[in-house]
């Protein structure tokens, strides 16, 4: 599942000051589950409170029974600081385990187990042990005595810093079963930020109290972690989530509907469609807009590479003009929750074709096209290249569908690789909402003879 999603090392507000001398807090794994080709690398890391100045002696323990080298790090200066502690592994074959930093000084300690699960669909052949650590490392930050969530570097709470972010984007994550009341998180990316360690201070648009994640030195180019985990119940009164940053520019995230559990009022205004957007008996224009709102709403998460939608389900096309969630509702009113699976190019081109005529066809995300030729799928292309019968393709499309209960083949076969996305309805209105002024799909990326 190519998704990002390392915890913050923030720790909470109002926190009381650690004691001398450590306080392990999260762990976690990133990917915490990975579907696909191996070899692949995992990176393991749990955040610590210390109260400097302290030499921590470390080494990280896993469930396999191996022990990385014990290895040394001097905190200097005084007052608390934040560490954050990780170890990249390479995994080779298909593995469920974990990792922990076991402490040796000043004081003997075990973090929280960061788990991971991968499961390889292509690569090398595993041999001997699945996986091996193959780098150790710790960054710190300093904690100021009277708060366990610093400020932004020059930053106050009453005046943003500098603009730190350039872009900042959020993803949904289901936790819990399809049905409401149900769990899920947010997982935010932060990108454009200077190198070394760093805060960046955010909240959910609509509340008042800001809230801190610690960057760690080695961020890379794009720094992902969870943000939010929120219980979504019938009293639940939002539909939509999106994240502000608290710097200058006042940046904020793209925003994400979901209506599972409440349906929209009905003259909320969702964003503009350009141009009519219409339902053909093929599904057409209006089937690849949901196709591409799928697709963006669970490739972060499970890494997804094009999505399927059955006409099947679809009432009504889209109008020129403003587009409220009556209109999205008015679509496709069942809502089905989205599910990606590995599917390889020979299970694909069976799946494409349909069981009667009446079934039209599977509509694709703009990153698949294809010819259905007298009942077989020729010509199929995945980003313009073409698509072999072993190649593996992570597929994204209702339950439903795959179910086979749309008028097209089940899905046998295919390995499940995330249940982790929103209702279809509230990817559209995601989709639609972050891309107005939307214009119509051509309709053309399947040629039936």
């Amino acid at each position: 599942m190519a998704v990002i999603a390392l915890a913050s090392s923030a720790f909470a507000s109002g926190a009381q000051a650690a004691p001398n001398p450590v306080v392990f807090g999260k762990a976690s794994a990133f990917p915490k589950a990975h579907t696909g080709d191996c070899p692949t690398t995992v990176a393991l890391s749990t955040t610590v409170k210390v109260k400097a100045p302290v030499t921590l002696k470390y080494a990280w323990t896993f469930s396999d029974g191996d022990k990385s080298k014990t290895k040394t790090y001097r905190v200097g200066g005084k007052g608390l600081k934040n560490i954050t502690l990780s170890t990249s592994i390479k995994v080779t074959g298909d593995a469920r385990g974990w990792g922990a930093v076991s402490l040796v000084s000043p004081v003997k300690k075990t973090s929280r187990k960061a788990s991971f699960t991968v499961t390889c669909v292509g690569g090398e052949d595993n041999a001997g042990d699945a996986w091996d650590s193959v780098m150790v490392s710790a960054v710190g930050a300093d904690v100021p005595d009277d708060s366990a969530t610093p400020p932004p570097p020059k930053q106050d709470d009453d005046k943003p810093g500098q603009n730190l972010v350039r872009k900042t984007s959020i993803a949904f994550e289901r936790t819990t079963a399809s049905k409401c009341p149900l769990t899920f998180k947010i997982h935010g990316s932060f990108e454009g930020l200077p190198a070394g360690a760093q805060t960046v201070r955010y909240r959910v648009v609509g509340a008042q109290e800001w809230k801190t994640v610690n960057v760690p030195a080695d961020h890379g180019d794009v720094f992902s972690t969870v943000l939010e985990t929120f219980d979504w119940g019938w009293e639940t009164a939002e539909n939509s989530v999106r994240i502000e940053i608290d710097q200058p520019n006042g940046l904020k995230s793209n925003i994400i509907y979901y209506f599972e559990c409440r349906p929209p009022n009905s003259d909320t205004k969702i964003g503009v469609a350009a141009e009519d957007i219409t339902l053909t008996g093929n599904g057409g224009p209006v089937a690849e807009l949901v196709a591409d709102a799928m697709l963006e709403a669970v490739q972060p998460i499970s890494g997804a590479e094009v999505a399927l939608v059955s006409k099947r389900g679809m009432s009504k096309g889209l109008k020129k003009g403003p587009v409220t969630s009556e209109d999205v509702w008015g679509i496709q009113s069942f809502g089905l929750h989205i599910d990606t699976w590995a599917l390889t190019g020979a299970q694909l081109k069976k799946i494409l074709v349909p069981q009667s005529p009446q079934a039209g066809v599977l509509a694709p995300s703009a990153s698949l096209t294809y010819t259905l030729d007298n009942g077989v799928v020729t010509d199929l292309k995945l980003n313009g290249a073409p698509v072999s019968d072993t190649q593996v393709v992570k597929v994204a499309a209702n339950y439903i569908l795959a179910g086979g209960w749309q008028g097209f083949p089940q899905w046998t076969g295919a390995k499940s690789v995330a249940r982790s996305g929103p209702d279809d309805k509230g990817a559209l209105a995601s989709y639609i909402a972050n891309h107005s002024p939307v214009p119509a799909p051509k309709g053309d990326r399947v040629t039936v003879r």
